[in-house]
C-alpha cells in the first residue's frame, strides 16, 4: 500500500518574513545534517531537533520528510543550474585551455557545494530518482552541461560536444560520490587537471580531422 503524500499546510504564496526565514533555516540545517552525518541520520525528528523547531513547524512548511528532502533537492539543482548557465560566454581572447579550465572548475564549484552534495546524496538514498521532479532535475542539469560542452567544442561536430559533456557529467558525479563515501577532506585538483588535459587533447585531435 502506497502511503499518500502529506501536503504542506502553509498557504501557497505565504509571505510572512518570519515564516520564510524559518523555512530557509530548516533547509539549511537539513543540508548540514546530510553532509555532516550522512543521509541515514536525516530523520524527521533529528532534523527538527537540529533546526530547533517542532515537527509541526516542518509539516507546516514541507508536509512531511519526503517534502523536506525534495525541497533540498529543488534548491540544490536550482543553484547548480544557475551557476552553470550564467558562466560568461567564450571570448576570442581566451585560449581553448583557459575556457576548458573555466568550465571544468565552475562545474566542480557548483557540484561540490554543500547543497548540491546533499541533493545528490538524497537522490541516491531515496526513491526520488524515480520521481518526476528528480528525473527532470537530472535531465535539465545534463542539458546545461551539454550546452557548456558545445561552447568549448565550437567548430566540431555535435557528437564531439556530447562526448565531452558526458565525460564532464560522469567525472563530476564520481568526485561528489567520492566525497560522500570517504572520510575527511578530499582533494580534487589532480582529477580536475587530468579532466582538463583529456578534454584539451580530445579537442586538439579532432579539430585536426575536421
Amino acid at each position: 500500500m502506497v502511503t499518500p503524500k502529506i501536503a504542506p499546510r502553509r498557504p501557497p504564496g505565504g509571505s510572512q518574513l518570519r515564516a520564510d526565514r524559518t523555512r530557509e533555516a530548516v533547509l539549511d540545517e537539513t543540508v548540514r545534517c546530510v553532509v555532516e552525518e550522512g543521509f541515514a541520520a536525516a530523520s524527521a525528528k533529528h532534523i527538527a531537533e537540529r533546526a530547533g523547531v517542532t515537527w509541526g513547524v516542518v509539516q507546516y512548511h514541507f508536509g512531511d520528510r519526503d517534502g523536506l528532502l525534495m525541497a533540498v533537492v529543488d534548491r540544490g539543482f536550482a543553484e547548480l543550474l544557475d551557476l552553470l548557465r550564467n558562466l560568461p560566454p567564450p571570448s576570442a581572447a581566451q585560449s581553448r585551455r583557459k575556457r576548458v579550465e573555466l568550465v571544468v572548475h565552475a562545474a566542480w564549484e557548483a557540484f561540490s557545494s554543500p547543497t548540491s552534495r546533499a541533493s545528490l546524496e538524497i537522490l541516491i538514498g531515496t526513491r526520488a530518482m524515480r520521481d518526476k521532479r528528480g528525473t527532470r532535475h537530472l535531465v535539465e542539469l545534463q542539458r546545461a552541461i551539454s550546452d557548456l560542452s558545445r561552447d568549448i567544442a565550437e567548430g566540431l561536430d555535435n557528437p564531439h560536444a556530447v562526448a565531452i559533456g558526458d565525460l564532464i557529467w560522469a567525472t563530476m558525479r564520481g568526485l561528489v560520490i567520492t566525497q560522500l563515501v570517504m572520510e575527511g577532506p578530499q582533494r580534487s585538483n589532480r582529477e580536475l587537471t587530468a579532466l582538463v588535459d583529456v578534454i584539451c587533447s580530445y579537442l586538439d585531435r579532432h579539430a585536426q580531422t575536421q
